[in-house]
């Protein structure tokens, strides 16, 4: 971009820069010298100092051309516009040009790619039809190796961080796959702008422009379509870039006589051969299939053999010689297969009426006109010809709300017949005397028919209207479950079974390339294990497909079936997500944890041990005349030194005792009386007023955990506590449990901070490091949630922090009972202490 701009500037036209993010890089700083800068606008909010871009200076300065890095940022709080596209926006409203420039990653139809390819998702992102609406796109191609050669140089991030950046984002995979997507992008571009210059007003071409391979092959779900696409995948092959779209027609009046199983494994073939497959709907399969191919602007199409017999070729040429009449310059490729001739295996048609309903229809229609028969003929002559007629009219209107279209003809035929025979005169003939009777049967025929088509139709669009109030029903379900976050596969696919009356359903993914699956999840007495084996077949995606066993199902459930299909794959995206999360929340821990324990190694531990290297080199030392006072110093000092390291250590193998899950308490009925003066009595040196009564229940608890926790709380309580104030420890029963109190009059802590203090390595405020490591409360409340207890922390009526430990109260002994032995599993065994003097 800074290239440009100076090559503009030596031409005369005026650019200056709006705003370029160099980063500390002295090449591109080296490219901004002799370059007007626009002042950047200067914002503070909450404090925090950015320097944006000034558009309204930009403007104001009104130049021919302004430079705009990164146009995907997102401005500072307080700008004008959330987005930095739109501040260009803005600009080009003002009639000035932008040259901007941005990564591949932050397009926004390509972020969702790009973190599954990085694991980085990127939250600064600009639509993909700001970056299309642009004049002209150039892309700035670098080999992974050589931008990798860039970094090692430290042109792009410091030398501090050259290392970590080719170890995690900007690997040689990473790069590879970036640059691939940038060029698919700009291609993509490509074929928009000769679109564009093909159909645009002064151009209007509609011949096809080879520019790549486009193999349109047309499938109608038969046997052959395996070879045609075979086929299809070799010819495009033949030629870099090559594309195999794969389309099949459906006729609008329903689905055709193909195989949904057979069309269902070509569509995974497409999928597994790197193809696309279509759906579109027409009556004229020629013309659709053209209409499509120059749509795509395909340079080759690729049909089967007609599977026609000889004489069904009188009825027209079929679609192969059709389509190669009229495909123009379109090359059309007719493939030989084993089934040409061999006619179509077509499937009988499943009536919607039960079998039952269709037999008692056809007995209805073809022995009911002779009731009316039987009752008109003793009343010949009291009754018009037409008075007789309107009564078989309403039979057969009957007939047809029951039956159907072709029952109600049957009805009609023979109503017309018994008329004829028995009640126009001549009677007992097929011949009729008067004209006008003559013309009466033919109207009754006539107007018998028009209204049974009527009635028919309006009985099967009623049938429809209640389907797709169902499929209404179905789909604002579905709707529903996805507004309320529901994502239990097996409730859905209960639901599948019970909304289409099936045996079993399952969700199968495919494991590799070839055909081998396994379930996912499936509901139902043996499941299928395979698409081909199931009696209904829904593709979700090109690895998992929805399939029902127990009965065939009409084609016109598949949209239904389709929306649960598509539900399912936003179930177990959300179920791989959330363990995603999960598993990068753990390992999110894991790395903050092991950071934290380098910074100790490197820190905390090393203090006391100085302590200890120094105090014993300097009772080593024969140069130095130590006296008695100076010896018990050096001593004291490795004492304490050894302590602290015995606590450090111990923290850290109990918190990792508590992230493992490895804590297994041996509860027994302990009295705090016993406990807590020695607990305290270890942790503290300073006066510490316990007031824990011995008429206090006894707790269920284990002793050297209980121990550990009113350890440490002491220790931190002292910590926090002026030297000339008493800390206080004091017990009482609160509703049936035992609860401990630690107050201290230190600083305390914000409501907001009360619950993260428990944190492992969790300071508040500027804690010097002298202080701990912050392991003391995040192991004191591990323990007391191991025992069945908790720990919080609350304010101290007028300054300081209490935290309160509440135990369960023992339920069998008598209070007083002596605590049993205790260990902490893999620790080191209970050594025995003296009891502090009094």
């Amino acid at each position: 971009m800074l290239d440009e701009a100076r090559r503009r500037r030596s031409r005369g036209t005026d650019v200056v820069v709006g705003v370029v993010e160099c980063h500390g890089r002295p090449r591109t700083e080296e490219l901004l010298d002799g370059l007007e800068v626009v002042p950047r606008r200067q914002l503070a909010p909450r404090g925090d100092s950015f320097a944006e871009m000034d558009v309204d200076a930009v403007i104001a300065r009104r130049p021919r051309v302004v430079l705009v890095d990164e146009l995907a940022h997102t401005n500072a709080p307080g700008s004008r516009n959330a987005k930095r596209w739109r501040d260009v926006e803005e600009i080009l409203d003002a009639g000035i040009d932008v040259i901007s420039t941005v990564n591949v990653q932050h397009l926004e139809s390509l972020n969702e790619v790009v973190e599954s390819i990085t694991g980085v998702l990127q939250h600064e992102t600009v639509p993909d039809a700001v970056v299309r609406r642009a004049d002209q796109v150039e892309l700035v191609d670098l080999t992974p190796e050589a931008l990798r050669r860039r970094l090692a140089h430290g042109n792009v991030y410091p030398p501090t961080a050259v290392g970590a950046a080719l170890a995690s984002y900007f690997r040689p995979g990473n790069l590879t796959a970036l640059r691939e997507l940038a060029l698919l992008w700009v291609a993509d571009r490509m074929d928009d702008h000769r679109r564009e210059h093909r159909h645009g007003r002064d151009h209007r071409i509609d011949a096809t422009w080879p520019a790549r391979e486009r193999v349109v092959v047309a499938l109608t779900g038969g046997p052959e379509g395996d070879t045609l696409v075979r086929r299809a995948a070799r010819i495009a092959d033949r030629a870099p870039g090559g594309e195999v779209l794969a389309v099949h027609v459906a006729r609008s009046n329903g689905p055709s006589c193909c195989s949904s199983a057979d069309l269902a494994r070509q569509r995974r073939l497409v999928d597994t051969l790197g193809g696309t497959f279509h759906s579109v709907v027409g009556d004229d399969v020629p013309g659709a299939l053209l209409d499509f191919a120059r749509g795509v602007h395909a340079t080759q199409i690729v049909l089967g053999g007609s599977r026609r017999r000889p004489w069904q070729y009188v009825l027209g040429p079929g679609v192969g010689p059709t389509v190669a009449a009229r495909s123009g310059d379109i090359d059309t490729h007719i493939v030989a297969h084993e089934h040409i001739g061999r006619g179509r295996e077509t499937t009988p048609k499943r009536s919607t009426t039960a079998r039952g309903r269709a037999v008692a229809s056809w007995s209805v229609a073809l022995l009911g006109p002779l009731i009316p028969a039987a009752v008109l003929v003793p009343m010949r002559g009291g009754v018009a010809l037409p008075g007789d007629m309107l009564l078989f009219l309403a039979l057969t209107v009957g007939v047809a709300l029951f039956g159907g279209l072709w029952q109600a003809v049957a009805t009609a035929v023979v109503g017309s017949l018994l008329l004829d025979y028995y009640l126009a005169a001549p009677t007992h003939t097929l011949k009729i005397a008067a004209p006008g009777n003559m013309l009466s049967l033919v109207v009754f025929v006539v107007i018998a028919l028009a209204v049974a088509s009527v009635v028919d139709l309006a009985a099967r669009r009623a049938q429809q209207a209640a389907r797709n109030q169902a499929e209404a029903d179905t789909l604002s379900f579905l709707a529903g479950s996805v507004l309320c976050g529901e994502g239990a596969l097996p409730a859905l696919l209960e639901r599948v079974r019970e909304t289409f009356g099936v045996e079993s359903v399952a969700v199968l993914q495919r494991d590799g390339p070839r055909e081998c699956w396994a379930s996912v999840d499936s509901i139902g007495p043996n499941p299928p294990t395979r698409p081909d084996k199931a009696d209904v077949e829904v593709p979700v995606d090109q690895s998992l497909a929805l399939v029902l066993s127990g009965r065939a199902l009409p084609a016109d459930t598949r949209r239904v079936l389709s929306a649960f299909a598509a539900q399912a794959a936003l179930v177990l995206e959300r179920r791989t997500l959330v363990a995603e999360a999960a598993e990068a929340r753990r390992l999110g821990e894991g790395h903050s944890l092991d950071t934290a324990l380098f910074a100790i190694v490197a820190r905390d531990l090393r203090a006391p041990l100085a302590a200890i290297k120094a105090g014993a080199s300097g009772l080593r030392s024969h140069e130095v005349n130590w006296t008695r006072a100076e010896r018990a110093e050096l001593l004291a000092t490795i004492e304490a030194g050894a302590d602290r390291l015995d606590q450090l250590i111990g923290n850290l193998l109990d918190m990792s005792r508590l992230r493992m899950g490895t804590i297994e308490p041996l509860p027994s009925d302990i009295a705090l009386d016993e406990v807590v003066p020695g607990a305290v009595a270890r942790a503290a040196r300073t006066a510490v007023r316990v007031s824990v009564p011995d008429t206090l229940p006894t707790v269920r608890a284990d002793g050297e955990l209980l121990d550990r926790v009113v350890a440490n709380l002491v220790e931190n309580a002292v910590l926090h506590t002026p030297p000339d104030t008493p800390v206080i420890v004091a017990a009482k029963t609160v509703r049936g449990r035992i609860e401990l109190r630690v107050v201290d009059r230190g600083p305390g802590l914000p409501d907001d901070a009360k619950d993260r203090v428990f944190e492992a390595f969790a300071r508040h405020g500027d804690a010097p490091r002298s202080r701990g490591v912050g392991l003391g409360l995040a192991v004191a409340r591990g323990f007391a949630e191991a025992m069945g207890g908790a720990l919080a922390a609350e304010d101290t009526p007028g300054g300081g922090l209490t935290m309160i430990l509440t135990l369960p109260a023992s339920t069998g002994p008598e209070p007083g009972a002596r605590p049993g032995p205790t260990h902490l599993p893999g620790g080191r065994p209970e050594i025995p202490r003296p009891e502090p003097a009094p």
